[in-house]
């Protein structure tokens, strides 16, 4: 039956941001600052690009001042996919952090300074060196390849199928997987020297090093059908395990000298392999698993090890007895465990929302003493009494929680945007005209308002070509409490395509009062006008998208008022609009039914326009009160047309 009869234990949890997100290598943990202590600390990388560092403790210190766990938060230039600890720099013993993107890999020193009690420790984090990559990465793993002891080297995974092979701050060579469709999880067996994926062909591979090192060097991919070049050896896996399934994570586990097993964690079981390639056992799943980590061994030979499911359940196995069943409030994505200074072994998981929970499993652990009790009579009144007072305290509790903590603390800084609600009398534009058309410019103003004290702080636009801005950064003024600072900058077509999106980003970097550094993200969405002007409907056009409500016809000038002036449709059944770089995107909606076509002879710059439309429907509905508003597509997915834009813009 369900098993939540147990809760996972909340030890410390954290949200990070807002709408970033995470997968299975956006966590890891270990003492990455080389502290010596064997306590480990937290390291949260985000596809938004934000790197953050927690040393996680009970929510007190002992003067009952809550401690800052959030060692270090910097917003990097591009996603994160995957973060190691290791020791990745050559002539140093030193753990550092390799952090992975989509086309570079960066590996850092963090160093902690020390602070007063009450502000915890502060962290700098140094760029040890960086590689640009060639290919777009998908995930990586490390280890002492070659048997070469001392330090780890990196193997990279392209999305592409080529594994790229990093010798500390040089690369060392690059190999194609043969076969290769889409890539699979990686990992590098250090007991044979040799690396395990599972390839598309739904199964387990495992490459030594040593036949990836001689192998004809991969320019390109290899045609399995062409004889090869002369002395070339051709890349084989040294054995092969049939899954018939799709594999979510790997993990060659090394608790002591005598364990040689493989996890596989499949989409509906879980396997282990001996180091040869023979099974060993293999465990049906009567759910859908998200995530695994094999923690421990014990005595008898056996593993235990973490699961997690899509039913938010943490699972403990032995081998393939379950051992414990706990009930998280999320799907993790990622789970490690770790040791902290006032307790060891706590189970680290990660939604891909940015939910960060460090629990324990079952019962209390001794740490929460409880007081000695009074043989005395017991007053049942008195405990009548306090028994319905807990009862509606649970009654309270249950309906207004939440599987986010509630912050106590208010934001040290406010961001609002303004975007201007006409466009610059005097455009600001590098391009005055394309075509005849003049290319207009708006402002807009971001307000930034303190409620501490903020020594130094940096504004950076984030917008998306072809469109641009006058300033993208900004340095600002010291802030006191209650002060606010504003800037203002244009934003304008820059380039003769049109835009994809229309909506830009504000990140402000700060430092808090106690020395911590700090990101706050904002946003803010440009006019329509910006990138085209009202024109003339067209009759016939090559593409036509159809979008169906359940409400009434609205007057199109009511929705677009900006364009109407200029329409001479006076009955709000037409609008055009010209994009200043691109096509014509005609609307029209129906006299009789509820339904609006769009349409145009580029497919693509349809997206903008029906976008719009489908916002500022939503936005009027909302105004008038109406709560059950639905919009739908209800005609057949026009990929032709989609594989068309993708075609031309290869070939262009």
């Amino acid at each position: 039956g369900n098993m939540s009869l147990f809760k996972a234990r909340d030890w410390w949890s954290a949200a990070l941001g807002e709408g970033e997100e995470f997968d299975q290598g956006c966590l890891c943990v270990g003492d990455v600052e080389n502290s010596g202590t064997g306590h480990d600390k937290v390291v949260v990388g985000s596809y938004m690009g934000m790197l953050r560092i927690f040393s996680p403790h009970a929510n007190k210190s002992s003067e009952g001042v809550p401690v800052e766990a959030q060692l270090l938060e910097v917003q990097l230039q591009n996603a994160i996919i995957q973060v190691e600890i290791g020791k990745f720099v050559s002539c140093s013993e030193l753990l550092h952090l390799a952090v992975l993107h989509p086309r570079k890999l960066s590996v850092y020193s963090v160093s902690g300074t020390a602070g007063n009690v009450e502000h915890g420790d502060q962290y700098q984090l140094k760029l040890v060196y960086e590689h640009n990559l060639q290919r777009t990465a998908c995930n990586m793993t490390y280890g002492t390849f070659g048997g070469v002891t001392g330090h780890h080297s990196l193997c990279i995974q392209s999305m592409d199928g080529m594994l790229m092979f990093f010798e500390q701050d040089s690369y060392s060579f690059g190999r194609f997987l043969p076969g290769f469709l889409l890539p699979g999880p990686l990992v590098y067996n250090p007991r044979t020297d040799s690396f395990l994926t599972v390839s598309s062909a739904r199964q387990l591979e495992s490459y030594k090093y040593e036949t990836l090192a001689v192998a004809t060097e991969a320019e390109s991919r290899q045609d399995p059908d062409l004889p090869l070049k002369t002395g070339g050896k051709r890349l084989t896996p040294d054995w092969t395990f049939v899954l018939g399934e799709q594999a979510l994570d790997l993990s060659v586990p090394s608790f002591s000298h005598s364990s040689s097993s493989i996890f596989v964690l499949g989409e509906r079981n879980l396997y282990c392999l001996r180091d040869n390639g023979q099974i060993h056992f293999m465990k049906k799943l009567e759910f859908n698993p998200s995530c695994f980590l094999p923690y421990t061994s014990v005595t008898d030979g056996t593993t235990n090890l973490l699961l997690g499911n899509h039913t938010n359940m943490l699972l403990v196995y032995q081998d393939v007895t379950l051992k414990w069943a706990a009930q998280l409030s999320f799907v993790p994505v990622a789970i490690r465990v770790a040791n902290f200074p006032e307790l060891k072994g706590v189970v680290i998981s990660l939604s891909s929302e940015g939910y960060l929970l460090c629990s324990y499993m079952g019962t209390d652990p001794s740490f929460f003493s409880t007081p000695k009790v009074d043989a005395r009579e017991a007053d049942y009144e008195q405990v009548d009494a306090e028994m319905k007072r807990l009862q509606k305290f649970i009654r309270d509790a249950t309906r207004t929680q939440d599987i986010l903590p509630k912050t106590d603390t208010e934001e040290d800084l406010i961001v609002t945007a303004a975007v201007s609600s006409s466009m610059d009398s005097q455009s600001q534009a590098l391009i005055i005209d394309i075509d005849g058309l003049p290319v207009p410019s708006v402002t807009i103003q971001v307000k930034v308002k303190a409620s501490c004290v903020v020594r130094s702080s940096k504004l950076t636009i984030g917008i998306q070509p072809p469109l641009a801005v006058t300033q993208d950064q900004f340095v600002l003024e010291p802030m006191g409490v209650g002060s606010s600072t504003v800037v203002a900058f244009s934003a304008f077509l820059n380039g003769r395509y049109p835009p994809a999106d229309l909506t830009g980003d504000i990140t402000v970097s700060y430092s808090s009062p106690t020395g911590v550094p700090r990101v706050l993200q904002s946003r803010f969405s440009l006019p329509l006008a910006l990138v085209c002007v009202p024109s003339s409907p067209a009759k016939s056009t090559k593409f036509k998208i159809t979008v169906d409500t359940n409400q009434p016809p609205v007057n199109l000038n009511s929705i677009f008022p900006e364009f109407s002036a200029k329409s001479e449709d006076k009955d709000g059944n037409s609008l055009a609009f010209q994009f200043l770089s691109g096509a014509k995107v005609t609307v029209l909606a129906s006299k009789t039914s509820q339904r609006y076509r769009i349409q145009s002879d580029s497919f693509e710059d349809m997206w903008l326009v029906v976008k719009e439309l489908v916002q500022r429907f939503d936005r009027h509905f909302s105004k008038l009160g109406v709560k059950d508003f639905k919009k739908s597509f209800s005609g057949p997915l026009p990929l032709q047309e989609y594989f068309l834009s993708v075609d031309h813009h290869f070939q262009v």
